[in-house]
Protein backbone atom coordinates (compact mmCIF):
# COMPACT_ATOMS: atom_id res chain seq x y z
CA UNK A 1 0.00 0.00 0.00
CA UNK A 2 0.97 3.60 -0.50
CA UNK A 3 1.95 5.70 2.48
CA UNK A 4 0.22 8.73 1.02
CA UNK A 5 -2.07 9.58 -1.84
CA UNK A 6 -0.40 13.00 -2.12
CA UNK A 7 1.89 12.21 -5.04
CA UNK A 8 2.67 15.81 -5.97
CA UNK A 9 4.14 16.84 -2.60
CA UNK A 10 7.47 16.27 -0.92
CA UNK A 11 7.69 15.78 2.85
CA UNK A 12 8.48 19.47 3.45
CA UNK A 13 5.41 20.66 1.54
CA UNK A 14 2.77 18.02 2.20
CA UNK A 15 -0.27 19.44 4.03
CA UNK A 16 0.22 17.19 7.13
CA UNK A 17 3.93 16.27 7.45
CA UNK A 18 3.50 15.02 11.03
CA UNK A 19 1.00 12.39 9.94
CA UNK A 20 3.19 11.28 7.03
CA UNK A 21 6.23 10.96 9.31
CA UNK A 22 4.24 8.77 11.69
CA UNK A 23 2.95 6.75 8.72
CA UNK A 24 6.56 6.15 7.59
CA UNK A 25 7.62 5.04 11.09
CA UNK A 26 4.61 2.70 11.30
CA UNK A 27 5.26 1.34 7.81
CA UNK A 28 8.87 0.47 8.67
CA UNK A 29 7.82 -1.07 12.00
CA UNK A 30 5.12 -3.17 10.32
CA UNK A 31 7.15 -4.51 7.37
CA UNK A 32 10.24 -6.67 7.19
CA UNK A 33 10.98 -5.79 3.55
CA UNK A 34 10.87 -2.12 2.50
CA UNK A 35 11.34 -1.18 -1.16
CA UNK A 36 11.72 2.32 -2.66
CA UNK A 37 10.90 4.29 0.49
CA UNK A 38 11.80 8.00 0.45
CA UNK A 39 12.32 9.19 4.02
CA UNK A 40 14.75 12.08 3.39
CA UNK A 41 15.38 14.35 6.34
CA UNK A 42 13.58 12.28 8.96
CA UNK A 43 14.82 11.73 12.49
CA UNK A 44 14.93 8.12 13.69
CA UNK A 45 15.55 7.60 17.40
CA UNK A 46 15.47 4.55 19.70
CA UNK A 47 14.18 2.23 16.96
CA UNK A 48 15.05 -1.40 16.28
CA UNK A 49 15.62 -2.12 12.57
CA UNK A 50 17.03 -5.61 13.23
CA UNK A 51 16.40 -8.19 10.50
CA UNK A 52 14.76 -5.59 8.19
CA UNK A 53 15.52 -5.45 4.46
CA UNK A 54 15.75 -2.11 2.63
CA UNK A 55 16.02 -1.98 -1.18
CA UNK A 56 16.44 1.26 -3.12
CA UNK A 57 15.44 3.46 -0.18
CA UNK A 58 16.40 7.11 0.28
CA UNK A 59 17.49 8.23 3.77
CA UNK A 60 19.34 11.33 2.55
CA UNK A 61 20.10 13.79 5.39
CA UNK A 62 18.38 11.64 8.02
CA UNK A 63 19.46 11.53 11.66
CA UNK A 64 19.78 8.15 13.36
CA UNK A 65 20.23 8.08 17.14
CA UNK A 66 20.44 4.94 19.27
CA UNK A 67 19.38 2.68 16.40
CA UNK A 68 19.80 -1.09 16.74
CA UNK A 69 19.98 -2.79 13.37
CA UNK A 70 21.52 -6.23 13.72
CA UNK A 71 21.31 -8.33 10.56
CA UNK A 72 19.81 -5.42 8.61
CA UNK A 73 20.12 -5.60 4.84
CA UNK A 74 20.49 -2.47 2.70
CA UNK A 75 20.94 -2.75 -1.06
CA UNK A 76 21.22 0.28 -3.35
CA UNK A 77 20.13 2.66 -0.58
CA UNK A 78 21.15 6.28 -0.07
CA UNK A 79 22.26 7.58 3.34
CA UNK A 80 24.19 10.58 1.99
CA UNK A 81 24.88 13.33 4.56
CA UNK A 82 23.10 11.39 7.30
CA UNK A 83 24.16 11.51 10.95
CA UNK A 84 24.55 8.30 12.96
CA UNK A 85 24.97 8.60 16.73
CA UNK A 86 25.31 5.56 19.04
CA UNK A 87 24.06 3.12 16.40
CA UNK A 88 24.68 -0.59 16.01
CA UNK A 89 24.67 -2.30 12.60
CA UNK A 90 26.30 -5.54 13.79
CA UNK A 91 26.25 -8.38 11.24
CA UNK A 92 24.59 -6.15 8.66
CA UNK A 93 24.73 -6.67 4.91
CA UNK A 94 25.09 -3.68 2.64
CA UNK A 95 25.71 -3.61 -1.10
CA UNK A 96 25.94 -0.69 -3.51
CA UNK A 97 24.84 1.65 -0.72
CA UNK A 98 26.01 5.24 -0.37
CA UNK A 99 26.93 6.87 2.95
CA UNK A 100 28.76 9.74 1.23
CA UNK A 101 29.31 12.78 3.46
CA UNK A 102 27.75 11.10 6.49
CA UNK A 103 28.94 11.46 10.07
CA UNK A 104 29.30 8.54 12.46
CA UNK A 105 29.68 8.89 16.24
CA UNK A 106 30.12 5.67 18.25
CA UNK A 107 28.68 3.54 15.44
CA UNK A 108 29.34 -0.19 15.11
CA UNK A 109 29.46 -2.04 11.79
CA UNK A 110 31.19 -5.03 13.38
CA UNK A 111 31.08 -8.37 11.53
CA UNK A 112 29.29 -6.83 8.55
CA UNK A 113 29.48 -7.36 4.80
CA UNK A 114 29.70 -3.90 3.22
CA UNK A 115 30.47 -4.65 -0.41
CA UNK A 116 31.05 -1.88 -2.96
CA UNK A 117 29.69 0.83 -0.64
CA UNK A 118 30.45 4.53 -0.87
CA UNK A 119 31.91 6.09 2.30
CA UNK A 120 33.49 9.02 0.45
CA UNK A 121 33.88 12.10 2.61
CA UNK A 122 32.52 10.51 5.78
CA UNK A 123 33.57 11.53 9.26
CA UNK A 124 33.82 8.59 11.66
CA UNK A 125 34.59 9.13 15.35
CA UNK A 126 35.11 6.22 17.75
CA UNK A 127 33.41 3.80 15.37
CA UNK A 128 34.16 0.20 14.47
CA UNK A 129 34.21 -1.75 11.22
CA UNK A 130 36.01 -4.69 12.88
CA UNK A 131 35.72 -8.16 11.31
CA UNK A 132 33.92 -6.73 8.27
CA UNK A 133 34.21 -7.30 4.55
CA UNK A 134 34.74 -3.90 2.90
CA UNK A 135 35.57 -5.29 -0.54
CA UNK A 136 35.75 -2.60 -3.23
CA UNK A 137 34.29 0.09 -0.97
CA UNK A 138 35.40 3.73 -1.12
CA UNK A 139 36.67 5.92 1.73
CA UNK A 140 38.03 8.69 -0.50
CA UNK A 141 38.58 11.94 1.44
CA UNK A 142 37.15 10.30 4.58
CA UNK A 143 38.15 11.45 8.05
CA UNK A 144 38.55 8.50 10.41
CA UNK A 145 39.34 9.31 14.05
CA UNK A 146 39.78 6.67 16.79
CA UNK A 147 38.08 4.21 14.44
CA UNK A 148 38.88 0.53 14.16
CA UNK A 149 39.12 -1.60 11.02
CA UNK A 150 40.70 -4.68 12.56
CA UNK A 151 40.55 -8.02 10.77
CA UNK A 152 38.78 -6.52 7.75
CA UNK A 153 38.86 -7.54 4.12
CA UNK A 154 40.16 -4.39 2.42
CA UNK A 155 40.71 -5.84 -1.05
CA UNK A 156 40.31 -3.05 -3.63
CA UNK A 157 39.15 -0.65 -0.89
CA UNK A 158 40.17 2.95 -1.66
CA UNK A 159 41.39 5.41 0.99
CA UNK A 160 42.70 8.14 -1.33
CA UNK A 161 43.20 11.51 0.40
CA UNK A 162 41.71 10.16 3.62
CA UNK A 163 42.74 11.44 7.04
CA UNK A 164 43.32 8.68 9.57
CA UNK A 165 44.02 9.41 13.24
CA UNK A 166 44.38 6.47 15.62
CA UNK A 167 42.92 4.02 13.11
CA UNK A 168 43.75 0.37 13.72
CA UNK A 169 44.09 -1.94 10.72
CA UNK A 170 45.47 -4.85 12.81
CA UNK A 171 45.10 -8.20 10.98
CA UNK A 172 43.51 -6.48 7.93
CA UNK A 173 44.90 -7.03 4.44
CA UNK A 174 46.14 -3.45 3.96
CA UNK A 175 48.40 -4.51 1.07
CA UNK A 176 45.27 -5.13 -0.98
CA UNK A 177 43.85 -1.65 -0.22
CA UNK A 178 44.83 1.53 -2.04
CA UNK A 179 45.88 4.44 0.17
CA UNK A 180 47.32 6.64 -2.56
CA UNK A 181 47.72 6.63 -6.32
CA UNK A 182 51.20 5.09 -6.03
CA UNK A 183 50.13 1.84 -4.41
CA UNK A 184 48.86 0.12 -1.31
CA UNK A 185 51.49 0.83 1.37
CA UNK A 186 50.35 2.81 4.40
Amino acid sequence: GNLTEEKSYCLDHIPDPGKLKQDIYNYIAGHDKIVGLCASGLIFQDIDFSNKEFYGCNFHRCTFTNIHAENVLTHMCIFDFAVFNDCSFIKSNSMFTSFSGSTFFHTLFTSSDMIQDNFNGIKAYQSSFDDSDLFNSRFIMASLVDTSMQNCNLKHTLFYDSKRTNVSFKLSNTREALFDLKGSAL
